[in-house]
């Protein structure tokens, strides 16, 4: 798992030493899952929260390739979205991560764009959740302990209209397996600190990739009639 190299559970301060460290796992993090193919060019958008109260998150500024953003280059933004430091502008997406930190009480929140998590979303629309059952990946998310179960995933339409997405999205979260979906768009991962938001990405996206695989091979199976 990635997160075996991340730094330790959030701290509640925004010292120099903590926002150092913390900028240097974000920044790896990042380089790490742009590698696996999940944010190519400039997708996605990554989130620690730095400090709790005032509440301050540490963040990849919008528009940048996130696979090369070094620790110096992070900006931090306050509960409303305002950079307070750093050069470069906030993703409109900012909302959705402030929603999933207060509902969720989340330390980091991770967005991808991966081919499988884009898929799916669009796949799931029409019911509002995609179902994940009976997998041995599925203990890796906090709170299940045997593959004999379901998660379902919620899948909300895109809206550039982030607050009112994020508004929509609330309400879905606490009983979300530290994931949601936005259609055509991708996976919002999340936990309490970096490392566990890692896990929960991985673990997610490989579920996604898994049943993105299974879908077309029982297509590809599917009885001919005629």
């Amino acid at each position: 798992m990635m997160d075996s190299a991340m730094p330790g559970p959030t701290v509640e301060s925004s010292s120099d030493s903590t926002l150092a460290d913390l900028a240097a796992g974000l920044s790896a993090a990042m380089a790490a899952i742009h590698g696996r193919g999940w944010c190519d060019g400039t997708g996605g958008n990554f989130s620690c929260v730095l400090q709790r109260d005032p509440l301050r998150l540490l963040m990849a500024p919008s528009g940048v390739h996130k696979g090369a953003v070094a620790p110096e280059q992070l900006i931090e933004v306050d509960g409303q979205g305002t950079v307070l430091r750093g050069s470069g502008k906030a993703s409109a997406e900012t909302a959705l991560h402030l929603a999933i930190v207060h509902s969720c009480a989340a330390g980091a929140v991770l967005h991808t764009h991966s081919q499988a998590g884009t898929l799916l979303s669009q796949w799931g629309l029409e019911q509002g959740y995609l179902e994940l059952r009976d997998l041995e990946m599925l203990k890796g998310l906090e709170g299940i302990t045997t593959h004999a179960c379901s998660v379902r995933i919620p899948v909300l339409a895109n809206d550039q209209d982030l607050p009112r997405l994020s508004a929509r999205a609330e309400p879905l979260l606490a009983e979300a397996p530290q994931g949601l979906l936005i259609a055509g768009h991708g996976l919002y991962a999340w936990g309490r600190d970096l490392p566990s938001a890692l896990r929960h990405l991985e673990i997610l996206e490989f579920l996604l990739e898994q049943h993105w695989r299974q879908l077309l091979l029982h297509a590809l199976h599917r009885p001919q009639t005629g």
